[in-house]
C-alpha cells in the first residue's frame, strides 16, 4: 500500500467507528471525522442542510485555476442498520482490517470510497492551478433512507457551481454502473361498504376488491427489453393494509406499488396501466366510491453511452489501470436516476469487491484499493484537465 492508501484506509476506519445510521444515528460526529481530516489539509468544506435545519451532507470544493466544467465524486457516509448485532462475527462498528478486509458496518457502502474521495479531492487541491473547471466532492449523510437528501441539498444550493457530471462510489469492481431502471411508485385506496361479517347481507369487502386488483395488476402484459436498453419494466405490489377484526367487513384496503420503468415503458406509460386495472375493477366489482390512485414518486431510467462523460473517462481510466469491466445497466434505482432527472449524467459503481451489503459481517477487500483510486483519480485528472494526454 502507498502512503496515500493507507491514509484512506486509517480514515475509513475512523468513520467506520463512527456509526452513522439511517434514521438512527447523529451524523455530527461522522461529519466530525470529515471536517477534521479535510481542515488539516486545507480543503474547504462545508455542511448542507435539509429544509429542517438537519445536516445531510458534507460538500469539499476544489477549484482549478482555469476556466471549464465542474465534475463531482459521491459517496454515502450514512449507513444501512446493523440489523442482528447477534448475528455478526465482529461488532459492526469495529472498523478492524484482518486478513485484508476492512470490517464494519459502511466498509463496502460507502465510507472507504468516502475516505477515498476524500485523498482524491486532496491530490486535485495539490494541482489545481493546472486544473480546469472544478471538483466537487459530496459526502452523502442522507441517502439510506432513501430520500437522497444530501444531493437534494447538493443541487439546490445556490453556492455550488453545478456539476458536469457525477461519480458515484458504490462498490464491485468487475462494472461500471452507467445506468438504471426508473421507478413510478403509487398507493392505491380501494373502497367497500363496510358492515358485520356474520350479516346476511352479501357484501364484497375491499380486501377482496383489493386482492382482485392485485390479480388484475399481476396479469398485465409488459414489454420485454427494447434498443439499447437491456432491462424490461417490472410491476411489484409491495403492501397491502385492510381490515380492522374479524367480524367486521374491512371498508378500506390500501396497496403500495412500485413499478421499475425503462425508456420503452416510462412512467407516463406505468400510470396509464394501473388506471386501466383500475377502471376494470371498479366495473367489475363496483364500490361505494372510486377507487383512489395516489402517486408517491417518479424517478426517469437512464442510461450513459460509453462514450459519454463521465463514464467514458471512468472506463478508459479502468482499462488503462489493466481491468476489464464491462458497463451495466441496474434493476434498481439509485442516485444516478435523481441525477438524471436534472440532466446530470452519472456513473452509480464501481468500486473495490465487497461481502455482506446491508447484511451482517460487512468488509471491503482492501487489495482493490490501489487499483480503484488509480482508477477514480485518473477519470477525474482526465475530466479537469479537458482530454490533454496524462502520463
Amino acid at each position: 500500500m502507498s502512503p496515500e492508501d493507507t491514509e484512506v484506509i486509517e480514515l475509513a476506519q475512523a468513520l467506520i467507528r463512527r456509526p452513522s445510521r439511517a434514521g438512527i444515528d447523529d451524523y455530527g460526529p461522522v461529519l466530525a471525522v470529515l471536517e477534521d481530516w479535510l481542515d488539516a489539509r486545507d480543503l474547504p468544506c462545508r455542511r448542507l442542510y435539509d429544509d429542517a435545519g438537519r445536516p445531510v451532507a458534507l460538500l469539499v470544493e476544489v477549484a482549478g485555476g482555469r476556466p471549464g466544467p465542474w465534475w463531482a465524486l459521491d459517496a454515502c457516509v450514512d449507513t444501512a442498520p446493523y440489523g442482528d448485532e447477534g448475528a455478526w462475527s465482529f461488532p459492526p462498528d469495529c472498523g478492524d482490517v484482518v486478513d485484508g478486509w476492512l470490517r464494519g458496518r459502511g466498509a463496502a457502502d460507502s465510507k472507504l470510497a468516502a475516505a477515498m474521495f476524500c485523498r482524491i479531492a486532496a491530490e486535485a487541491h495539490a494541482r489545481a492551478a493546472e486544473l480546469r473547471g472544478g471538483l466537487a466532492v459530496l459526502l452523502d449523510a442522507d441517502e439510506h433512507t432513501g430520500g437522497f437528501g444530501g444531493a437534494r441539498a447538493y443541487l439546490a444550493d445556490t453556492a455550488a457551481v453545478r456539476p458536469a457530471g457525477v461519480m458515484i462510489g458504490y462498490p464491485g469492481r468487475d462494472e461500471v454502473v452507467v445506468g438504471g431502471r426508473g421507478l413510478w411508485r403509487a398507493t392505491i385506496a380501494v373502497h367497500a361498504s363496510s358492515g358485520h361479517s356474520g350479516s346476511s347481507r352479501r357484501t364484497v369487502g375491499a380486501v377482496s376488491r383489493a386482492a382482485r386488483l392485485v390479480e388484475l395488476l399481476d396479469e398485465a402484459e409488459l414489454p420485454g427489453p427494447v434498443g439499447q436498453f437491456p432491462l424490461p419494466p417490472k410491476l411489484t405490489v409491495t403492501s397491502c393494509h385492510g381490515g380492522e377484526g374479524f367480524s367486521v367487513v374491512p371498508g378500506l384496503c390500501e396497496l403500495g406499488l412500485d413499478i421499475r420503468t425503462t425508456p420503452a415503458f416510462d412512467a407516463d406509460a406505468a400510470e396509464a396501466l394501473v388506471r386501466g386495472a383500475v377502471a376494470e375493477l371498479d366495473a367489475l366489482l363496483p364500490g361505494p366510491r372510486p377507487t383512489v390512485i395516489t402517486p408517491m414518486a417518479s424517478w426517469p431510467p437512464y442510461r450513459l453511452a460509453e462514450d459519454q462523460q463521465p463514464a467514458a473517462a471512468l472506463l478508459a481510466a479502468a482499462t488503462h489501470e489493466g481491468l476489464t469491466v464491462r458497463p451495466k445497466t441496474a434493476g434498481p434505482s439509485n442516485i444516478g436516476n435523481l441525477l438524471a432527472g436534472e440532466g446530470i449524467p452519472a456513473t452509480a459503481g464501481f468500486g473495490v469487491r465487497y461481502e455482506g451489503l446491508h447484511g451482517t459481517n460487512e468488509r471491503a477487500y482492501l487489495a482493490d484499493l490501489p487499483t480503484v483510486h488509480a482508477v477514480y483519480l485518473r477519470a477525474v485528472l482526465r475530466l479537469l484537465t479537458a482530454g490533454s494526454a496524462l502520463p
